[in-house]
């Protein structure tokens, strides 16, 4: 993958190159980041060489929404409708097979930069008023390589408008383990129960999980295919953590602060490339959350709410 043009990583709009606009590298000891202008996406994280989320080519846009950031809603709205002081509301359809509004109202937005140094970078998309949500809402993203060379992001949602906003944030990271097969890596994840959903993947009533979506002590991915939301997450100092790792003790870990009450996890046969692609995805609600209002927050004029999500790596006894 190159990751910038001749001019720079941080080259200015005119000698934008790559399909998701600017890319910010962010650097710091032998962790690399680069995040782009599109969605402010998460285009890929390595440590030590090890690519630790799944990527792709300067010409492509994110595959599959991968580290893509969702705002102000996460995953569906079915039929694309909701209703706002008893007035029906009416969103694009942006998943056309499901009928359904997905991944919020800025993965198409290049956000603009507010603030960067060299291991960290803050980006901010605006949500103008318009059919199906009359709202004004930023949107920043902060991405910043820590101390201990994890990657920490925070995501704040903040309302210009005269009214409450309702939202719901989400990022879509895949994760994987340097060149590991996919299929060959466990997933654990800190969860007790399951959305059950319908064929249009909207949820409908929740279980505990069980068979092949209980993930709480591992399972591994070899032929696996789910598409789930997971809830009641499991917290230890304030943060929950799910992990991939391989047989020789390597794993990367996604953990979520308390924010964000839901995880959903989708193990993908369409990556471009990839037999197997595993996407781990934190969320403050899940989908449909603006009909059933599980998770769905309310913003007050002019407040803020902030998320915040990472990854560790932690290598194994062999390394790949």
């Amino acid at each position: 993958m190159t990751a910038s043009s001749e001019q720079g990583i941080n080259a200015p709009a005119a000698s934008r190159t790559c399909a998701t606009g600017r890319q910010y590298e962010l650097r710091r000891g032998d962790a690399v980041a680069v995040v782009t202008e599109l969605a402010a996406g998460l285009r890929s994280f390595t440590r030590g060489g090890v690519l630790l989320t799944e990527t792709y080519g300067d010409d492509e846009i994110a595959p599959g929404g991968a580290g893509i950031t969702l705002a102000p809603w996460a995953n569906r709205v079915e039929d694309g409708q909701w209703f706002l002081d008893g007035r029906k509301q009416q969103l694009d359809i942006t998943e056309v097979s499901r009928n359904n509004a997905s991944h919020g109202l800025l993965r198409n937005t290049g956000y603009a930069l507010v603030g960067e140094s060299r291991h960290a970078v803050a980006l901010e998309g605006v949500v103008f008023p318009q059919h199906g949500y009359p709202f004004l809402v930023r949107h920043r993203v902060e991405y910043q390589l820590s101390e201990d060379l994890g990657l920490h992001v925070r995501q704040t949602l903040t309302n210009d408008s005269a009214a409450a906003a309702p939202f719901v944030l989400g990022a879509h990271p895949y994760l994987r383990v340097g060149d590991t097969p996919v299929e060959e890596l466990q997933l654990t994840v800190a969860a007790d129960t399951r959305l059950v959903a319908d064929e249009r993947l909207i949820p409908r009533s929740s279980a505990p999980v069980d068979g092949d979506v209980d993930f709480r002590s591992g399972r591994h991915i070899a032929d696996m295919a789910v598409d789930v939301a997971l809830t009641d997450l499991r917290y230890e100092a304030g943060r929950a953590r799910h992990t991939l790792a391989t047989a020789d003790g390597s794993q990367v870990s996604l953990w979520q602060d308390e924010a964000c009450r839901y995880v959903h996890v989708y193990v993908s046969t369409l990556y471009p490339g990839r037999t197997r692609a595993v996407a781990v995805e934190p969320m403050t609600g899940p989908a449909n959350a603006f009909n059933s209002g599980d998770g769905l927050r309310w913003l007050p004029p002019g407040e803020s709410f902030s998320m915040e999500w990472g990854i560790d790596y932690t290598p194994g006894g062999t390394g790949r």
